[in-house]
């Protein structure tokens, strides 16, 4: 593991680790964590363009790694908007881990040469999911900020929260830019990809398409009927995981188990 690999994965772990000070009743550092943080990803993208030689890198870990950097950039950001620390203390290690894993694996893979076309699909697909997976963590953090409130439980969690109806109206702003990016992702996929229901393409488009309706009736059912809370949770949890399925199930199967090459 090269020497920016490692440094990147300790200041994620120290990233997480301040802005887990709260939750066990310790003194707020935010600031410095995400300063920390910052400094991660952007060694984590340097990382990416180096390891994977300036290509985008589709196998398994390679993907994962550009989703965690793109959600690790993601929680930074959102982090000096609103003050959601909870949300790093849960990103930022799990960077740090499929860094590592992608590090280790990169020696054993060699990015494919692909068409501009196929690179955009790609890359939508990948922030769609990237967005949507903050979505999905922001929904748990909801579901038991709830929780906390309904039983009177004002301890170190709420406090790495904002309000409720702050965590919410980001997660549904969040689930809107995921949805946006999703429809293209589904858009360019009919557009560029030669044979959208070839065999290791047609359960990726079949759940894709499921996810995208999940997402759109939440955002319909918000709009139309106010839909919030359990609704909003259960929803976005449902369609997180047909997308988990549609984009790195295969991948799984097909890299880790199969040991076949995509």
């Amino acid at each position: 593991m090269t020497l920016l690999a490692l440094a990147a994965i300790v200041l994620y772990l120290i990233a997480a680790g301040l802005l887990a000070r709260p939750l066990l009743g310790g003194a707020a550092a935010e600031r410095l964590s995400i300063g920390i943080a910052a400094v991660a990803v952007l060694d984590h993208a340097s990382i990416l363009l180096g390891t994977h030689r300036g290509e985008l890198d589709l196998h398994f870990f390679a993907a994962l790694s550009l989703v965690a950097c793109v959600m690790a950039a993601l929680t930074v950001l959102v982090n000096l908007w609103r003050r959601i620390t909870a949300l790093g203390v849960i990103v930022f290690p799990l960077a740090a881990l499929v860094l590592g894993a992608d590090v280790l694996a990169a020696a054993a893979t060699s990015p494919q040469p692909l068409d501009w076309q196929i690179k955009l699909h790609a890359t939508l697909a990948l922030f769609a999911f990237s967005v949507l997976f903050i979505a999905a963590v922001l929904a748990i953090l909801l579901a038991i900020q709830e929780r906390a409130l309904h039983h009177h439980q004002f301890g170190g969690l709420l406090r790495a929260l904002p309000p409720l109806t702050l965590t919410e109206a980001l997660l549904f702003r969040l689930i809107g830019a995921g949805f946006v990016l999703l429809t293209l992702t589904l858009l360019t996929g009919i557009l560029f990809v030669d044979n959208l229901f070839s065999q290791h393409l047609i359960h990726k488009t079949v759940l894709s398409i499921a996810a995208w309706i999940v997402f759109g009736v939440l955002l319909a059912g918000r709009r139309r009927y106010g839909w919030r809370g359990r609704h909003a949770v259960n929803l976005t949890l449902i369609g997180m995981v047909i997308l988990l399925l549609a984009f790195f199930g295969s991948k799984l199967v097909l890299e880790l188990i199969l040991q076949r090459t995509p």
